[in-house]
């Protein structure tokens, strides 16, 4: 795409499209290797996106081919949404492949969710375990659909409404470049996407969002522990997060407590999905559900059916709630549970894939 935009991409000169075509053998991947550390280096989005990037194609005959492939191809009359398309969908079937299909949020259910929650073009969008960037994509869609845009919500989308955690260096790696094909960011100025346990955050963080959009990892534990309690807190092991309700192993009923704390507190809205044992599991549990319950609007649960996810027979749902003002009452009033709306809204959304 560089070699035929040179105005919209600034690339170092060794990133010379046309002589690594023409180049063989040896010295074929030897440029190849030099570009990969050039840009590794580069500075802004490119030392994020390359950062550590090694060549695994050791065979120069087949990296040659691969090359030739690419080169056949106009990319610059192919439009952000066909590019990101290609590299969503790379990205789902590399999912499958690996085992690692239960951690990839089913894009029929993305939309689904992001239909319930309407985001607007000058709100801020978080996700503490954004992976490969999911959510922000299904934001991005529905946004697009938006009669006019004026310059400054344009620019606002491009530049700072995502802000998202990933523990995982590749995971996040792949998060920033498919925001990039689907035109977010520019080679200079990197989406808010951070290579850390979002969990570990608080005391550095002080920025509120006005909606949070997450599918926590599964899991039993985690290795380090968020708790209440001061003198744990100094144990190995351990981290102090003062602002929430309960010491917990639980990587789910953390991030429920997190997310809690990452919303406005007057006009904040989240959508998780989460496990049945948050809704279900007593002790710790019932402690945070109760702080939930008080302090947030829970107004909408949706059920959704078993197999959704890759893993078969794991049972989630979807935890809608908003921020209230501070009151002696609960914030949360009524619960609605929605199960069949669910089937025939991911249905239709698998019909119509994205």
């Amino acid at each position: 795409m560089a070699d035929e935009n040179k105005n919209k991409y600034n690339l170092p000169d060794i990133c010379d499209w046309k002589r690594l075509v023409k180049n063989k053998d040896g010295e074929l991947l030897f440029q190849y290797e030099n570009i990969l550390k050039v840009l590794s280096n580069s500075g802004g989005m490119l030392k994020d996106i390359f950062a550590n990037a090694q060549n695994k194609i050791s065979d120069s005959a087949k990296l040659r081919k691969l090359i030739h492939l690419i080169d056949e191809e106009d990319w610059t009359t192919t439009d952000y949404d066909i590019k990101g398309e290609i590299y969503e969908s790379l990205i789902q079937k590399n999912a499958e492949n690996s085992g690692a299909g239960q951690y990839f949020t089913p894009r029929a259910v993305i939309k689904a969710i992001i239909a319930c929650i309407q985001p607007k073009p000058n709100e801020t969008i978080s996700d503490p375990a954004c992976g490969t960037g999911g959510f922000f994509l299904g934001a991005l869609e529905y946004l697009d659909k938006f009669p006019k845009l004026s310059a400054k919500e344009e620019n606002f989308i491009k530049f700072d409404m995502f802000h998202g955690w990933e523990i995982e260096k590749s995971t996040a790696r792949l998060c920033l470049m498919n925001l990039y094909l689907h035109g977010i960011g520019d080679l200079k100025q990197t989406p808010d996407i951070h290579v850390t346990d979002s969990l570990k955050i608080k005391d550095e963080r002080t920025e509120t969002y006005n909606i949070v959009l997450a599918n926590p990892p599964f899991g039993k534990s985690s290795s380090d522990v968020p708790t209440i309690d001061e003198k744990l807190a100094q144990k190995e092991g351990y981290y102090m997060r003062k602002d929430f309700w309960a010491t917990t192993s639980n990587k789910q009923f953390a991030f429920l407590q997190h997310i809690v704390t990452m919303l406005n507190k007057g006009n904040g809205r989240a959508a998780i999905v989460l496990p049945d044992n948050v809704l279900f599991e007593g002790g710790v549990g019932e402690i945070i559900r109760k702080g939930l319950l008080d302090e947030v609007n829970l107004h909408t649960i949706l059920r959704l059916p078993t197999g959704i996810f890759y893993a078969q027979g794991v049972k989630s749902n979807v935890l809608f709630f908003d921020m209230r003002k501070q009151t002696k009452d609960h914030a949360t009033k009524d619960i609605c549970i929605h199960i069949a709306y669910v089937f025939i809204l991911l249905l239709y959304a698998l019909i119509n894939p994205l």
